[in-house]
């Protein structure tokens, strides 16, 4: 059915274009977005200089640092009221429940 959101499984090259649009929507909640190269850290949310700031390790497969936005912008109420496509939306969805299931 064509109004099935693909599965994680399934989004290939989807991922690419899903890390494009989690920093559009990560800077239009406040979000400074830093690329670097941290070892073996994955990054995630932090204050730097005062700024909300969402670190990204370069090092990482392109999948590991959607994750890594999924998570932040997951628990931003802000970013959960703004709009986004459906994919987008339906992978923030799985994000939460994801973070709800792990603190059982």
């Amino acid at each position: 059915m064509m109004d099935d959101i693909p599965s994680p499984d399934t989004l290939g090259l989807d991922t690419l274009g899903l890390i494009e649009e989690s920093l559009h929507l990560a800077h239009e909640v406040g979000y400074h977005v830093r690329e670097e190269p941290l070892g073996d850290l994955p990054g995630g949310p932090c204050v730097i200089g005062g700024r909300r700031t969402i670190l990204l390790n370069l090092e990482s497969t392109a999948a590991d640092r959607l994750t890594v936005l999924l998570g932040v912008l997951a628990g931003d109420a802000l970013a959960g009221s703004r709009p986004k496509s459906r994919l987008l939306a339906a992978r923030l969805h799985s994000a939460t429940q994801g973070d709800a299931q792990g603190s059982d």
